[in-house]
Parts: structure tokens; sequence; C-alpha cells
């Protein structure tokens, strides 16, 4: 008696084993289905139906002792867990959770798969895992929910640190975002990386940290390592210069300016730049002029004085930037207001034929 209930209790554990192993073989099954079927477009809660099934036999399958340790049980819980993940678009916590299944399974599968037999298996889960943050990223950031595209988007830069494409979007989502900080970390860290449009990724980090970080001295340095990449480039000179002429230090801006000059004395925008160091200053007193009192003539006649001295120190510096080069429309346009500023009518006409000759650019 004692044999038989031992013999019958062997076989109960064997049938179980079996049973649980055959969870694996089903989930397999499982799997060849949905990818026979999923190319003819299942309506969605078929699909979900489906791969919820397939998930359901690897449940089963991982709870045995003897089945747990197969490393195909988990290969395929990550295919199921990760599918599930890419395809529900509609529960966005669904899709976090069984991408984190998936993810764990494919951890379990590496550990187990001594023969590497369930390569394809795993490499196939983690780009399901990689298309589904990247589609609720995308579809957040469609939303405008710009703070869950961006973390979306850091998901995938954790996965891939160097792809440049993603650090870009997350730069573009971060400054959406309000998130200027780490827009500016995003632009320097895709710049590290030598991109070809470096100089682009420089002017947003720089206008960035002008504009809603508004640090300067941030924004100098940056400058500073644009300069040295791109010497030449007229719009990173110039925003040094702004930044100098509005911090007051007018020395530094026309000393950096003078240098220049006798480096390449061929250059318009450097004498143009140079003219901006004195006029600025006069549309600042200017503006100071327009908040005083009409009835303080004194105070008034005095900005006058000041404000007519630095036009005048402009003045020649528009003049050589025309010269040298007889259609650059920055200089003609600043001599166009400062001749309407003297009343000087002969050259304000001059200066108005030549811009009115210059064929506008579309």
């Amino acid at each position: 008696m004692k044999k038989l209930l031992l013999s019958m209790l062997f076989v109960g554990v064997a049938t179980l084993a079996n049973a649980q192993k055959s969870e694996v073989a089903e989930a397999k099954k499982a799997w060849d289905l949905f990818t026979l079927v999923s190319g003819g477009k299942q309506p969605f809660d078929k699909t979900m139906a489906s791969l919820n099934k397939g998930l359901g036999h690897t449940d089963l399958a991982i709870a045995n002792e003897k089945s747990k340790v197969m490393p195909d049980a988990w290969s395929y819980r990550a295919l199921f867990a990760s599918s599930i993940a890419l395809t529900d678009s509609v529960n966005i916590e669904n899709s976090v959770a069984k991408q984190k299944i998936a993810e764990e399974a494919i951890e379990k599968a590496k550990s187990l798969d001594a023969k590497s037999s369930e390569k394809d298996n795993i490499a196939l889960a983690q780009t399901n895992i990689i298309n589904a943050i990247s589609g609720r990223a995308v579809r957040a950031y469609y939303k405008k929910d710009y703070a869950a595209a961006l973390v979306g988007f850091n998901q995938l830069i954790a996965l891939n640190p160097n792809d440049t494409s993603m650090i870009v979007n997350a730069a573009v989502t971060a400054k959406l975002a309000k998130d200027y900080p780490q827009a500016i970390e995003k632009y320097k860290k895709v710049i590290s990386l030598n991109v070809p449009n470096a100089k682009d990724f420089y002017s947003d980090a720089i206008n960035t940290t002008l504009e809603f970080v508004k640090d300067t001295t941030a924004a100098l340095a940056l400058l500073k390592e644009a300069s040295i990449k791109f010497p030449d480039d007229a719009a990173f000179i110039g925003v040094e210069t702004d930044i100098y002429i509005t911090r007051g230090d007018i020395v530094k801006s026309q000393e950096m300016l003078n240098k220049l000059i006798a480096k390449d004395p061929s250059k318009p925008i450097y004498h143009h730049l140079m003219g901006d160091t004195y006029y600025k200053q006069a549309l600042e007193i200017q503006a100071q002029k327009n908040k005083l009192d009409q009835k303080k003539i004194k105070e008034l006649d005095a900005l006058t004085v000041k404000m007519t001295k630095l036009i005048d120190q402009a003045l020649p510096f528009y003049k050589k930037a025309t010269e040298l080069d007889t259609n650059y429309v920055p200089s003609l346009e600043s001599l166009k207001q400062i001749y309407g500023f003297k009343n000087d009518v002969t050259n304000f006409n001059d200066v108005k034929k030549r811009l009115d000759a210059i064929p506008a650019k579309n």
C-alpha cells in the first residue's frame, strides 16, 4: 500500500512538472500564432487578449520549480510582456508595468541562457521595450505633455547614451517643459559628441542660457568655447559683444573687437560691431530721455550731447563696414537711423536708396 501511495505521489509530481513545462510549450504556440496573425492587423482588443493569454502561460511556467529554470520560459515571458508594453497605447500604466515585467524577464533569461539559444527572443524583447518607450514619449510630446515626454526620452538615452537624435529630442522637449538647465545640459552633451551641426546647438544653448536662465557668465563660457571651434562666426562675436555692452563693460567689448579688426580688417562685421559698442549706448541714453520729465530741459540737453557724441563715434565704423561691403545691410540700416536722427536728408535718402536696391531675401 505504501509503495502504491509513493508511486502515485511520484506520478502526481511528474504530471505537475510536465504540466508546467507544457505551459512553456503553450506559450511558444501562442507566440507563433500571434506572429502569424499580427501581420493581418488584428483589432486592438483581440491583440491584447492574445498577448495576455500568452503571458498567462508564462505566469504558470515560472511558478513551478522545474520550469522556472528554463531560459525559454523567461524569454517568451519577455516577448509577451514587451509586446503588451509596445501595443498598449491606451493604458499607459499597464504599458509601463508590462515593460517592467519584460525587463525583469530579460535579465532572468540572460542569466539562465548558457547556450545563448534565446538570444534572438531576448533581442526582440529589448527592441520592443525601446519602441514602447519611444511610442509613449512621442505620444506625450504631441499631447504637449512635455514632462512625460522628457521622461521617456531620458530613458532611451540611458539605454543608448550616444544616441544624438534622442539627446536633441530631450533638449528640445526640456526647453518646452521649461526645464532650461536640463535643456542646456543636453545641448552640451550633443555638442560633445562632435555632431556636424554643433554650431546650431551652441546657438541654442547660448540663447537659452541668456534668455531664460539669464546667466551671462555661463553664456560667455559657452561663447568662448564656441568661438574656439568657430572663430569666424559673426553671430557668436555679436552675442559676446552684446553681453559686454549689457554689462556695461564697453572696454572689454572694444578690446576684443580691436583684436579681431587687427587680425582681419577686411571683415565688415567687426567694424559694424565696433560701431554698435557706441550706438547701443546712445540708444540706452535715448531710452533714459524718454522716461525723463520733458520739463527738465537742462538734463535733457546734457543727455542729448552725450548721445550725439556716441553716435558720432559709431558713424565711421558703420561707414567703414559699408565701404568693405556696399550691400552690408546691418550697417546701412544703422546709418539710415543715424542720418534720420541728425536730419541729414541727403545722406538719409542716399542710404535708403541703396537699401531699396538690395534684392529682398526670401
